[in-house]
Order: C-alpha cells, then structure tokens, then sequence
C-alpha cells in the first residue's frame, strides 16, 4: 500500500510520519510539498503536526489555502484515505474537510504528555485492528486541541458514528467537548486525531498502541 505526506514550512513530525509509516508498510511514503497541485497514486495522505507557518491568524489557517489542499480534497472524494494529525487535524477542519474547531487548550498551557484514548467507532478505515471500547495509550503534543461543535452538528455526526476516539480514563488534555479525540469525516475516508499514533508504534516507543491506525489504513493488518 502506498503513502504519501505533505510537508508544509513549520510541520516538524514529518520524519516521524515517514519512519513509521515506512517500518510498517515496509515502503518509504512519497513527499508533496506545499505548492504542488498533484499526488501520485496514493492509498493514504497523511498530514502530520508541528506547527504550520507558526500557526499565525489561526492553527492550520494559512496551511489549509496552500495549493495541495485542493488536490487532497480532490483525492478524498474520490475515496482515498486522509489522516491528519495534531496540526494536521487542525487544517482539516480549517479546510472545511472535517467539522467543528480545535480552540486554545482550557489550560491555557501546552501540553506534552501521554493520554489514553478509547476506541469509539472500531469499524473505520483506520480502527479496524482495534476492538470496540478498547483502549489505547498515546501520546499528545498541542496548545490547541479543545474540540467544539455546535450541537446540532454534533447530533448528527453521533448519529454517524463519526466519533472515532475519545480521551478516556480522565486523561482529557485540553478540555474538548465530550472528550473528543478524533473524528471522521461522513465519507469514513478522511480522519483527524490530536494524539501522534506514529510516537508509539515499536518497543523502542515504549509501546506499540499506535501501530493499528496505520495497520488498518495501510491494509497489512496481521492475520
């Protein structure tokens, strides 16, 4: 299964991003950069954190108007799986491809720590090497995590199964509503996440929680 990630100026996991998902597909992902307007043949686009142009105006603001946004989203609705994580969730829904806002932590504080998630919804793309209610540990790393919706939105994402993961056990890091941690657009193809699955994917992590997002996405879950 092929992969790509797109690099942005001030994203700084993206060599995170390309190790693990070359450990676990057992292929280097592709690079796009910023300004170019097409992906090679890909199976899933990645978006990883750091901190986009220094996450001026808004985190993920400036991000969302580069010209390979366009082709992502053109990439996506024609199926092809989409992760962004930390800020890379942040331009998500600064493009318009997931709801809702990811506002200054309630802490007011950056906030570097493990968490644990619980899996949600384990029937997308991305969980399917993960059991309902199971739950995993990761690690966050974000100012601006606090997930918001407007209600009548949020009814109908619930109705969607489009809640994928929530902070679990009382580990919420930064106040998001309900203690939403990840969510999916209604296509199912497109998935957003604070936490960094990629931090902790081998023993040398200290874990390997991580691994089945990117088991499940890349399809080479073990039989």
């Amino acid at each position: 299964m092929k992969s790509a990630v797109v690099q942005l100026p001030g994203l700084n996991r993206d060599r995170d991003m390309i190790a693990a998902l070359t450990r676990i597909s057992g292929q280097a992902p592709v690079t796009v950069w910023q300004t170019e307007t097409e992906i090679p043949d890909v199976d899933l686009i990645v978006i990883p954190g750091g901190f986009s142009y220094g996450d001026y105006l808004r985190c993920g603001a400036i991000a969302a108007r580069m010209p390979v946004m366009q082709a992502i989203r053109e990439k996506a609705e024609k199926g092809v799986k989409v992760l962004g994580v930390c800020n890379g969730f942040q331009i998500l829904v600064e493009a318009g491809m997931l709801p809702g806002a990811l506002m200054r932590n309630s802490s007011l504080k950056f906030v570097c720590k493990q968490v644990k998630l619980e899996v949600v919804n384990a029937e997308t793309d991305f969980t399917r090497a993960y059991a309902p209610g199971q739950i995993i540990r990761c690690p966050v790393a974000h100012h601006d995590g606090n997930y918001f919706v407007e209600a009548e939105t949020l009814k109908a994402m619930n109705d969607r199964n489009q809640v994928v993961f929530r902070y679990a056990e009382g580990t919420n890091p930064n106040g998001s509503m309900l203690d939403i941690a990840g969510v999916v657009n209604e296509a199912g193809n497109v998935l957003g996440m604070m936490p960094h699955p990629e931090n902790l994917i081998e023993a040398a992590h200290g874990g390997t929680d991580g691994r089945g997002i990117f088991a499940s996405a890349l399809d080479v879950i073990a039989a």
